[in-house]
């Protein structure tokens, strides 16, 4: 079982940071030849299981757009730093005033240095847009935010990947979930954690009943294993679709905090259901997870 968690240079709700190692002992009882993504995310899946050949997909350009210019050195820890330090500066002179020209820079352009900026400066680590695809997290309201020892946090993740990402065969892609699943075939091992349906969604599109029943009907009728990520269950509801749609599989629950309310009463913890098509008994462990940061 995966001991360190190591947590990449993007944030999003619902990082799936505590559930790796559970995921990294699943895939034990599955042979692959290619790890595949349509719902990339945050990475950190993929990036700590470090499979040799991988693609990893996303609806949101942003993401992709971010480490494909990891994958071909547009951007580095040095280029990252000189920014941050530089931006930094700026945001903590003017009282946090100028995360919302950056913002609104961003919008207009799409810069991958821009898009690191506000999603580390952004309040409680969300990854929003608005139906227009602009990025619309208020400031965290920290104007001292790039402190330098965060800057080298930020700056280790972000080598650390790029060494990852160098070393294997990787590719990464922006295309809807179903033109990726269309193609996967009998050597590929697919991990898919899509936006939470029935539950509030704005991470870059929305997430509908047909959205579920695409998912459902793409995985099932392909000669591919997978491994699905959605919810089970919390305090006040349950989520049906596990019985009326996702029958007949392995269904393994975890319970996973999620820290995207605005308060902390809002801050609930999910039983969080891991739905595979293939023989996934591991042996359960109460060892804690480390998560590295890279500090």
């Amino acid at each position: 079982m995966i001991d360190k968690v190591f947590v990449p240079p993007i944030k999003c709700q619902g990082i799936k940071t505590k559930l790796v190692p559970t995921i990294s002992e699943i895939i034990k009882q599955a042979k692959f030849e290619r790890w595949v993504e349509p719902f990339f995310g945050s990475g950190v899946v993929g990036f700590n299981i470090r499979p040799p050949k991988a693609i990893f997909c996303d609806s949101n350009p942003h993401i992709i757009k971010f480490y494909s210019a990891l994958k071909s050195g547009e951007i580095t820890p040095q280029k990252a730093k000189f920014f941050l330090e530089k931006e930094g500066e700026k945001l903590d002179c003017d009282e946090g005033k100028y995360y919302y020209t950056v913002r609104e820079r961003f919008n207009a352009s799409g810069n991958s240095f821009d898009f690191l900026f506000l999603n580390r400066a952004c309040f409680n680590g969300m990854m929003r847009f608005n139906r227009r695809g602009g990025f619309n997290v208020p400031f965290c309201k920290k104007p001292n935010r790039f402190a330098q020892a965060y800057i080298t946090k930020i700056t280790n993740q972000i080598k650390y990947i790029q060494e990852i990402i160098t070393d294997r065969d990787y590719s990464f892609v922006c295309q809807p979930f179903q033109k990726t699943l269309e193609v996967i075939g009998e050597g590929d091992l697919v991990y898919c954690d899509p936006p939470y349906i029935g539950r509030h969604v704005d991470y870059f599109d929305s997430w509908s009943e047909s959205d579920e029943f695409d998912l459902h009907r793409l995985l099932t009728n392909s000669k591919a294993k997978f491994i699905l990520s959605t919810w089970h269950s919390n305090d006040y509801r349950k989520n049906d679709y596990i019985e009326s749609l996702w029958t007949n599989l392995n269904v393994m629950t975890r319970e996973h905090f999620y820290h995207v309310g605005g308060s902390e009463d809002n801050r609930n913890p999910m039983l969080e259901a891991l739905i595979s098509n293939f023989d996934a008994s591991i042996t359960p462990t109460k060892k804690p997870v480390e998560q590295t940061t890279l500090f």
